[in-house]
């Protein structure tokens, strides 16, 4: 039989990175944690982690191992909440990639509270942080980009966008609705150095010949835009993205897209055919914004 506080200390170790970290997190000696990591293995009868003297990685079969641990973990917490005196509200924690705009997912838990009908936690990263996430289980489900070919999760589209300039709107070129590279030689630029288009947006310059100056290098695209808004410099940005004093322009030739959906596993499965009102919320801000973009396209023609 397992003892519960061994299933603690592994799921500690995995969290935390190494040892040290995982020992503090359970208020335990390192010494005491490494013995029943030690009896946890003997009891299995695998070797559950190669260790190092940086880091502790997962072996096959402790991977294997991990989603049971962490299943057995989920059953254990919803039993304890279950059994209680008091109703303890349902746990939901949400991956969100950090190339999707931060008041789309501000308005949409404004309008949807989330914090009263679940324990919520909220986690923006990469595409990459979050597929680990999601894999490890520390995140229930994660707005993403799909359709990339993978078949590690469950996955459900919602909209598919493609990258367009953006400028201050007092810039010269700002009122053209489409804008060739050559236009932009002389231009300093905004990197965006999250963004999962980085290296298709720096091969389309460099085979036009075009080597801006970088005025800034940014993680933070609210910052960014703050920025283009301010006249520093010229980004290229999802479409969804939009502030005040920021021109859209598309850019010829960049024809790239972007497809974004819900991200799930088998355990979370129920979340995609039952979506919760946060979820909906969010794919209605990411369909006006492109209902937005539609009819800016149509209004720049008409003017053309």
């Amino acid at each position: 039989m397992l003892d519960r506080y061994l299933l603690r200390y592994f799921l500690a170790v995995v969290d935390q990175g190494n040892f040290s970290r995982a020992a503090s997190h359970c208020n335990v000696s390192q010494p005491t944690l490494s013995v029943g990591i030690a009896k946890l293995e003997r009891t299995l009868g695998i070797q559950l982690f190669v260790r190092s003297n940086q880091r502790v990685e997962l072996t096959a079969g402790g991977t294997r191992f991990l989603t049971h641990a962490r299943r057995i973990e989920r059953e254990f917490h919803l039993a304890t909440q279950m059994m209680s005196v008091t109703e303890a509200l349902p746990s939901l924690r949400l991956g969100i990639l950090s190339s999707i705009p931060g008041d789309i997912i501000a308005t949409s838990i404004a309008r949807t509270r989330p914090e009263r009908q679940h324990r919520f936690e909220l986690l923006f990263g990469t595409e990459r942080e979050l597929t680990g996430h999601l894999a490890k289980g520390r995140i229930d489900i994660a707005l993403t980009l799909v359709g990339r070919g993978g078949e590690r999760f469950l996955e459900q589209a919602i909209c598919t966008e493609g990258y367009a300039l953006a400028m201050a709107t007092d810039h010269p070129l700002a009122a053209n609705a489409e804008i060739g590279a050559s236009r932009l030689a002389n231009e300093v630029m905004i990197v965006r150095r999250h963004c999962e288009a980085l290296s298709d947006t720096s091969r389309f310059f460099t085979e036009r010949g075009v080597r801006p100056h970088f005025a800034l290098r940014s993680t933070n695209d609210e910052r960014v835009l703050q920025m283009v808004g301010a006249g520093l410099g010229i980004t290229v940005m999802p479409q969804c993205y939009r502030a005040d004093g920021v021109a859209r322009p598309r850019l010829t030739g960049f024809d790239l897209t972007r497809t974004l959906g819900w991200a799930a596993t088998q355990d979370t499965e129920l979340m995609l055919r039952e979506p919760l009102p946060l979820m909906t919320e969010i794919g209605k801000q990411l369909a006006d914004r492109g209902q937005e973009r539609m009819n800016f396209r149509n209004m720049s023609t008409e003017q053309l």
